[in-house]
């Protein structure tokens, strides 16, 4: 049974005096550039990019948006760093992508007004497949085995040995479910019921073999192109189920030199932020997002992710985010035809706890992780700025996170999304104003079937016109045609909101 689901805990917001005087609302400073807020929205993937991973009309609109309610730091979503087909998600992996990501800086400097920051997060993944009928991975993905056939004999299967291949392919086919995990190896097993996926430790592949020498380039020039195209900094993807943080890993056993101990882990992610310094030079802000906790058996735990943050601190990285689980290892089974989603098993319930998750509940949640890695920081003498996240909605919470040294900026994705302008609320002294997240992660179920990620709180709050407008609303102008979903059931940017009502 589930958890009863926790109440949204009340909030006290600030006069506009308070909140001038509050740590949330004082400058940071990331490397060599300042801040005007510590307040810091993190990468979302919201589905609004095309087949070709471009800049987009409705990717335009969808951070403009969240510019207009001026945080410190806005973070642009998980972009790759190859060039190769990726579905609708950003690529920065060419310089044809340089003219729409000049405009999507400058239409976050424009809406902000100059006082929003913008970084964009770089990411590799491997080779993920749907999950496959048993009839199609049997008789076209299994590569048949001499065990295969043994296992055959031992499951009844009489002269398994001399059977040709199709029949032994379709009397594999023809067995019970339950007699598949007997006959299959782990790997094999998994393939079939929740579809292929690539690990850094498959050595035998050639490609994963030679990471260690594509990574470094393929990072260093696309953080080259973000530096050309005005973001002010790079976010390192070194986090939840994809290419970075499998390194860093514990279930990473490459015998090569970069996998087995937490110093070969390290390896490449050190090697990739060199790189990638070496490209964009010293003053240009570069960090990383990465674990505080894998959450899976045999992961990587805190301890493993101090060490990590102090050998990033120590090789210069200017800002550690810090984030929680999110993994494949313990992610639920997918239907037939879909591929895994990592954020369906218990890792993925901590990385975006809701409010059944139990416990203390879904506020606050992951702070003591960023809390444990700036205090192993600063006990060596480094001062690198920690980024917290983890169910944080109210104004209490992320000052109490930074005044009492768990972090020296606060993150807020889904409250972010709720109310793009909540940060800017609280420091107008409206903070009753503010739209608090439900934590429902009606969000995340969008993201999960790759559907366009709204909010349950705004998606629904258009008015009822006989024919919308189906392009993007120029800033400043009525609000009275929001562009919709694909499905024409949701709006796609949050209803715009100014001090004056």
């Amino acid at each position: 049974m589930p958890a009863k689901a926790q109440p949204i805990p009340p909030a006290t917001w600030p006069s506009r005096q308070a909140a001038a005087q509050s740590l949330l609302f004082g400058a940071g400073s990331i490397g060599a550039l300042r801040t005007r807020t510590r307040s810091w929205v993190p990468a979302m993937v919201p589905w609004r990019s095309n087949e070709n991973g471009e800049v987009t009309p409705d990717v335009l609109d969808w951070y403009g948006r969240f510019a207009r309610g001026k945080p410190g730091v806005l973070v642009v979503e998980a972009t790759g760093i190859r060039d190769i087909p990726s579905g609708p998600l950003l690529r920065i992996g060419h310089d044809r992508y340089l003219p729409g990501l000049e405009q999507l800086c400058a239409r976050v400097q424009a809406e902000s007004e100059g006082e929003t920051r913008l970084f964009i997060q770089l990411i590799d993944f491997l080779t993920i497949r749907r999950r496959p009928e048993s009839e199609r991975y049997f008789k076209q993905f299994l590569h048949l085995r001499p065990e295969h056939r043994e296992r055959m004999e031992a499951l009844g299967f009489e002269n398994a040995a001399a059977s040709g291949e199709e029949a032994l392919r379709q009397a594999m086919c023809d067995l019970p479910q339950e007699k598949w995990e007997q006959l299959l190896a782990p790997r094999e097993f998994e393939d079939l019921t929740r579809g292929y996926r690539e690990r850094v430790d498959d050595l035998h592949l050639e490609h994963i073999a030679k990471l260690p020498e594509v990574l470094p380039p393929l990072f260093a020039q696309a953080a080259e192109r973000a530096q050309k195209s005005g973001f002010d900094g790079v976010e390192l993807h070194y986090a939840h189920a994809y290419t970075m943080a499998s390194f860093l890993s514990r279930t990473n056993q490459r015998s090569d030199g970069y996998g087995g101990s937490p110093e070969a882990r390290v390896r490449l992610p050190l090697e990739v932020f060199a790189a990638v310094r070496d490209q964009v030079g010293s003053d240009y802000p570069v960090g990383c997002r990465y674990l505080g906790d894998e959450v899976i058996a045999g992961g990587s735990r805190i301890e493993d992710a101090c060490q990590y943050g102090l050998a990033f601190a120590r090789a210069g990285m200017d800002f550690l985010s810090v984030s929680k689980g999110g993994k494949f290892d313990d992610a639920r089974r997918p239907k037939v035809g879909s591929a895994a989603y990592p954020y369906t098993g218990e890792s993925g319930h901590e990385c975006m706890p809701t409010v059944r998750i139990g416990g203390a509940g879904p506020f606050g949640r992951n702070l003591h992780l960023a809390a444990d890695i700036r205090r192993t920081l600063h006990d060596d003498g480094q001062t690198t700025p920690v980024v917290a996240a983890g169910g944080i909605n109210s104004f209490e919470l992320a000052e109490q996170a930074l005044a009492s040294g768990a972090c020296d900026f606060v993150a807020a994705a889904r409250q972010s999304l709720a109310d793009p302008d909540w940060f800017r609320k609280i420091e107008l002294g409206l903070g009753d104003e503010v739209r608090r997240c439900l934590f429902t992660n009606y969000c995340e179920g969008l993201d999960q079937k790759h559907l366009q990620v709204t909010c349950q709180l705004w998606d629904r709050d258009f008015p009822k016109v006989a024919e919308r407008a189906q392009t993007a609303v120029p800033p400043g102008e009525s609000d009275l045609a929001p562009k919709l979903s694909s499905d024409g059931r949701r709006r796609l940017v949050a209803p715009d909101w100014s001090p004056e009502g």
